[in-house]
């Protein structure tokens, strides 16, 4: 039996769990921080590895020793890009053996937290992606903007949160996104750099792979709904719904994907020499001339994972061992056939500020829908009750025979709970209605 401890407290942590519990070769199943609906699967203890320093490495390794961890999810993107990974393999050796720990190097996450880095290298290897200018200065990235034609998108090359990505409209808006993050700082360090691309126009596609360093499996594409209203409105979020499988990724486009992102991104990680091993993620536009990258990131996909765990039929912990140990060509995972359709429960004011504390009712009547499973994002507990902790409070899950079904299952489900302010869109899939996708 192995003891896993899952680093995170989002929905992507929840559904990762969730699966996870589900293979006959876990222990003890760990959260740190975790959230009010990981404490009901597993336990979590008061670990915050938001910042990668030296107390909070100690404390990881310490718990570790003392539960006799032998698998570590790292979930989030902060701990990875901050070289969580590297340091917790650069402890001392003691007497017990060193758990296995999921996700990639700091050198590797760099492919997600430094987005002129991912820009460079994706020119370097000939990977399609759109045009774009690297900028430190925000007058000189004002200037630019101001004399382009054609509409850009202006994107913070740091972490953001899925927040730092403005798709612009005309010269106006962009002018107005770089003094937001160049100058005011909307996003902190992480718009010390921007991009400013050339905004390309399609459907957009998340395709996530297990790499090993070697071997790539590519994972069950699905897509993603970033902005925070219906029709895709308002500000960007870090998503707002997601369902898989898309009709849009036939194996046409999975084949593409596979031999002109997936592996020269991998082969050139490797001629840097990074064996990235972890999950990759390319988000991409289906343009008129194929598939182009929008980012990498270096993890699960939030709230992409959650439908995806929903589906996967297969030992998602054997498959991460193998995927750390470098022995991936030897996992054989399926998927269900049903579509499964993921909405995304928000406090009212997000992606901005909002209040917590807020209680959540309805929970067990959302669950009774044949289905339906209700992962947690930003939730506490307070005497007993869930309630609000964070901006994505609730990822809720449906199945279905097609995604029309999974999505009206989906919304039911959050017809029945309440908290004060909910938020949530009922429009995920529309980019896709009346196309198969069962």
């Amino acid at each position: 039996m192995i003891n896993v401890l899952i680093i995170g407290a989002g929905g992507r942590e929840h559904a990762l769990g969730w699966k996870l519990k589900q293979s006959k070769q876990c222990g003890r199943l760990f959260f740190a921080p975790g959230n009010g609906g990981t404490a009901e699967l597993g336990q979590n203890v008061p670990i915050k590895v938001d910042q990668v320093d030296t107390k909070t490495v100690d404390a990881v390794d310490y718990f570790c020793r003392q539960e006799k961890i032998g698998l570590i999810v790292v979930g989030p993107e902060d701990p990875l890009a901050g070289g969580l990974v590297d340091r917790l393999a650069a402890l001392p050796k003691t007497k017990s053996p060193k758990p296995l720990v999921f996700g990639p190097t700091q050198a590797g996450a760099r492919l997600e937290a430094d987005k002129a880095y991912a820009k460079h290298l994706m020119r370097a290897a000939s990977i399609p992606t759109g045009e774009a200018r690297v900028f430190t200065d925000a007058e000189a990235a004002l200037a630019y903007v101001n004399s382009r034609e054609t509409p850009v998108v202006v994107k913070a090359a740091g972490l953001a949160k899925g927040k730092g990505v403005v798709v612009c409209g005309d010269n106006r808006e962009a002018a107005d996104a770089v003094r937001s993050i160049m100058v005011d700082r909307a996003h902190g360090d992480a718009g010390q750099t921007v991009l400013i691309e050339e905004r390309l126009v399609g459907q957009e596609l998340s395709v996530m792979a297990l790499v090993d360093g070697r071997n790539i499996f590519v994972l069950d594409p699905a897509q993603d709904h970033k902005q925070l209203g219906e029709g895709d409105t308002g500000p960007n979020t870090g998503g707002m719904g997601a369902y898989c499988p898309t009709p849009l990724a036939d194996d046409t486009v999975m084949r593409q994907v596979y031999r002109e992102v997936l592996v020269p991104a991998v082969d050139a990680l490797r001629r840097e020499g990074v064996v990235f091993q972890g999950v990759l993620y390319a988000g991409l536009m289906l343009t008129a001339a194929g598939p182009k990258v929008l980012e990498f990131n270096c993890r699960f996909g939030d709230p992409e994972t959650q439908p995806l765990m929903m589906r996967l039929k297969g030992d998602l912990l054997e498959a991460m061992v193998a995927t750390a140990q470098g022995r991936l060509d030897e996992v054989d995972l399926s998927w269900d056939p049903r579509c499964c359709c993921c909405v995304v429960m928000a406090s009212e004011g997000y992606p901005g500020k909002y209040e917590s504390g807020k209680v959540i009712a309805g929970l067990d009547a959302a669950s009774a829908i044949d289905g339906v499973q209700v992962f947690h994002a930003g939730t506490a507990r307070r005497d007993g009750d869930a309630v609000t902790a964070g901006g994505r409070v609730l990822n809720v899950c449906a199945l279905g025979e097609d995604l029309a079904a999974a999505r009206d299952a989906a919304n039911e489900a959050c017809d029945r709970i309440e908290f004060d302010g909910a938020y949530f869109r009922r429009d995920i899939g529309y980019r896709v209605m009346g196309v198969a996708t069962g």
